[in-house]
């Protein structure tokens, strides 16, 4: 093999790898925050899990916010911007979405924890987030999130002085073709 040969695989190689690990990246990103809770990613657990303990004499406050992205024809807000759960229990929070248009959109939300820290301690149980929303024209939805602050968070020097925690959600549309 010619050294133009040779040095023109290698540069082929690396393109190609290069391409690799930019599609993996996001992925492997995404893995990363759900595992270690970085960025605010939050923890997800099934119905049936078994409950934690509840710290009765440890409560912090919930805000919510809810925002849709341009191009969204629909308002979306929390039933209640904030609520004060006890560390560990179980708790519901309702958010309302409305179609404003004359049309059925799908709508898929992204979500976020601040601090970012409290985000391997907040756990949702059930969300809308899990899956795409489809709204009639006109529809209002109530959307449940069930959720529990995990009371590990009390034995995290980081984390241990957290008051109060945001739940910030996010819609944006779904491209039909791409659904």
């Amino acid at each position: 093999m010619t050294r133009n040969a040779r040095t023109g695989l290698i540069a082929a190689l690396l393109a190609c790898t290069m391409v690799g690990v930019g599609y993996a990246a996001v992925p492997l990103y995404q893995m990363f925050c759900q595992v270690t809770g970085f960025n605010g990613t939050t923890q997800r657990a099934s119905a049936n899990a078994a409950p934690v303990a509840v710290v009765k004499n440890r409560t912090m406050s919930i805000r919510f916010d809810g925002n849709t992205a341009p191009g969204l024809p629909w308002s979306f807000r929390p039933e209640h911007p904030t609520d004060t759960v006890s560390v560990g229990a179980r708790d519901m929070a309702i958010f309302i979405a409305k179609n404003e248009s004359d049309q059925p959109i799908t709508g898929t939300a992204t979500f976020n924890v601040t601090p970012s820290q409290a985000g391997p301690y907040f756990t949702k149980i059930q969300c809308f987030c899990f899956t795409q929303q489809t709204l009639k024209p006109g529809e209002t939805m109530r959307m449940p999130v069930l959720f529990y602050v995990d009371p590990k968070i009390l034995q995290d020097r980081d984390a241990s002085d957290v008051q109060e925690i945001t739940l910030s959600y996010t819609f944006f549309p779904v491209d039909p073709d791409k659904s």
